[in-house]
């Protein structure tokens, strides 16, 4: 990792948070709740699992994660530290400053890591269906394996598939503007809107067209993480020294 060769406290931050992908990484991490290798590299796509790995032991290296053995089987489990969760302060001042003056380009809008991000944090599990169904996603925009997908509704709860699951399929969603599919995502723009432009196409069950914009979780109430944050040791010392007798 090359020196800025500066004292500057925002120069030595970055030598060792803006390495390519880093924040990336620290944002699945710290924000999203992802533990293990695997659940970093769905929100990664792109990345090499090579340098997927060399960034992870730099972020330990340089105190914000931890890598730790996994208790019940081959594998590691990554958490951040005390100073890793410090940054989710850094984490949510970059959002507002990025939806307030970074434009959202088609290039950075893939719809298939928007399904991602929605079905795997922003779904408000509550509010899907008990029976089994089967949505299916299609992105006109892209060509190749990438551009159709599933999304697989059983017991209360949602799962991509990149593979046709099998099964009679109830709705499809055409994402013909992934831009504002994204945007909708944000809550920048309101689904019956999309619709009416042409952006987001359906076919198949009305009930569940009609349901389907209603699973959202509320983007203002930021994502469901997958593994809840423990509470940092140090916290809880510092709490119990604190709290009165």
């Amino acid at each position: 990792m090359r020196s800025y060769g500066q004292y500057c406290p925002i120069a030595r931050a970055s030598e060792l948070l803006a390495e390519r992908w880093s924040i990336i990484i620290l944002r699945n991490i710290v924000i999203l709740g992802c533990r293990t290798f695997n659940e970093i590299a769905d929100g990664v796509p792109g990345l090499s699992r090579g340098l997927l790995s060399k960034r992870l032991r730099e972020l330990q290296k340089a105190g914000v994660i931890v890598i730790r053995p996994k208790l019940d089987g081959p594998g590691s489990t990554y958490e951040p530290t005390e100073a890793g969760r410090e940054l989710s302060e850094v984490m949510a001042a970059l959002q507002r400053w990025g939806s307030k003056w970074a434009d959202l380009t088609p290039e950075q809008a893939h719809p298939g890591v928007v399904l991602w991000m929605w079905a795997t944090f922003f779904i408000d599990r509550d509010r899907l269906p008990q029976r089994r169904a089967l949505v299916r996603f299609d992105y006109p925009t892209l060509s190749g394996p990438g551009s159709r997908c599933w999304l697989l509704i059983e017991r209360g709860d949602a799962e991509i598939c990149e593979k046709y699951p099998g099964g009679e399929e109830d709705l499809v969603v055409v994402v013909n503007d992934p831009v504002m599919f994204a945007r909708w995502h944000l809550g920048e723009v309101a689904w019956g809107h999309a619709l009416r432009i042409g952006a987001i196409e359906l076919r198949g069950s009305r009930t569940l067209a009609r349901a389907l914009p209603n699973w959202h979780r509320d983007h203002g109430r930021g994502p469901q993480p997958l593994h809840p944050l423990e509470p940092s040791p140090d916290r809880v010392g510092r709490a119990a020294v604190a709290a009165p007798i």
